[in-house]
């Protein structure tokens, strides 16, 4: 793999923070960057976990006499909810900052664990944006195989890393984590969850083709959910006279993920499939931008009963008594000339009297940018661009 610095966007806050993130995103590479002073725990070392699951108040003697406001790094929480309890001690006895990294919060909120009592604020690291990689960022290339740093910086082994990034989730989240009591049905549904990437659900059929109980899906969606790598996008309804979609859809959090997860990464991609990437990596770098900017903003997706959608739906302002709500709308589309047929669901809801579109963009594969009455039509890396520099919401 290449030795290439990416510089993450995601900074260190003054407190001490969780930070959860998908396997493989980076996350303990980055807090060694960023706090390259602290002392590093890693529940991953067998004899360290054995050692401080028996005996807890050993993180102290371990830590030291480090003076107060010191950092402690503790990678993969998630495997020892309990040691939080002396966490929290050690933050107010010694008044030390802890950094509690993690690829899933699954445990640590069913487990009725001490959370630290708002005493810790959350991040979240995902993978790789396009303006982290700067001039590495290829779209081509991303829509095929995704955004995860292997991956982006080891490009001739991608479907490789990816078949056994898939394979390393099953067997180390999964499996040896018994979130599932059978593992071929959860097997079943992950392909047909990799192939409904970025879809509305419906899950009764789901559950049909993977030929397991209706129930089921809702728990093995909750566990994509819970160990982040996936998503689900609700559906905006803001009741402007029509009938609306209430079913939502689910993204995962990198499309090469999905393609991995479905099976088709030794296959080459069709044209469906390549634009449903392209919403994924919109949706990314939304939920990127979202997360380290900390705008904070709710993001939907809108769907009337006829089929006219908008794929993404922004609120910048939630509707108050005596306002209504505020939203940026974007439409995508894989091609290579703009029809603007694809404005009328954007044009239709701007024209509602419930609710103020600020901002109306067409998001495309061409070259070209326009501004049509109040819509601007941009290209994928203009609108990327535009978006990081804080001009979309």
């Amino acid at each position: 793999m290449k030795t290439v610095l990416i510089d993450r966007f995601l900074q260190v806050p003054d407190r001490s923070f969780f930070l959860f993130g998908p396997r493989g995103v980076g996350k303990t590479t980055w807090l060694k960057e960023a706090l390259p002073s602290a002392f590093f725990f890693d529940l991953l070392d067998s004899t360290l976990y054995l050692e401080l699951s028996q005996n807890p108040g050993h993180l102290e003697a371990m830590a030291g006499n480090l003076p107060k406001n010191s950092w402690i790094v503790i990678d993969e929480i998630q495997k020892l909810p309990h040691l939080l309890d002396e966490v929290h001690r050690l933050m107010e006895a010694k008044q030390w900052r802890f950094a509690l990294c993690g690829s899933s919060a699954r445990k640590l909120r069913r487990g009725g664990v001490n959370l630290l009592g708002g005493r810790a604020v959350t991040r979240y690291l995902d993978a790789f944006s396009s303006i982290e990689l700067g001039d590495l960022f290829d779209a081509e290339f991303s829509l095929q195989w995704g955004f995860l740093p292997y991956v982006q910086l080891d490009r001739e082994n991608a479907a490789d890393i990816l078949n056994s990034y898939v394979n390393t989730y099953i067997k180390e989240e999964i499996k040896e984590e018994g979130l599932v009591r059978s593992l071929p049905p959860f097997l079943r549904f992950l392909s047909i969850a990799g192939q409904l990437n970025g879809q509305l659900l419906n899950r009764q059929n789901i559950a049909r083709e993977a030929a397991v109980p209706r129930s089921n899906v809702d728990v093995y969606f909750s566990i994509l959910e819970d160990t982040l790598l996936g998503h689900f996008l609700p559906p905006y309804r803001p009741n402007v006279k029509v009938r609306e979609q209430a079913h939502p859809k689910f993204y995962w959090f990198d499309s090469g993920a999905a393609r991995a997860a479905a099976g088709l990464l030794f296959d080459p991609v069709d044209r469906i499939w390549k634009g449903t990437a392209l919403e994924n990596m919109v949706y990314h770098e939304l939920r990127v931008y979202n997360l380290t900017r900390n705008r904070n903003r709710s993001i939907y997706f809108y769907r009337t009963g006829s089929g006219t959608e908008i794929d993404f739906v922004i609120e910048t302002r939630k509707r108050q008594p005596s306002s209504n709500a505020r939203v940026v709308c974007l439409e995508v589309k894989l091609a290579e000339k703009w029809d603007r047929k694809w404005e009328r669901a954007m044009r239709s809801l701007s024209a509602s009297d419930r609710i103020h579109v600020d901002k109306m963009i067409g998001i495309y594969t061409g070259k070209r940018a326009y501004h049509f009455d109040g819509l601007d039509v941009l290209p994928l890396k203009d609108f990327l661009i535009r978006l990081h520099k804080g001009d979309v919401f």
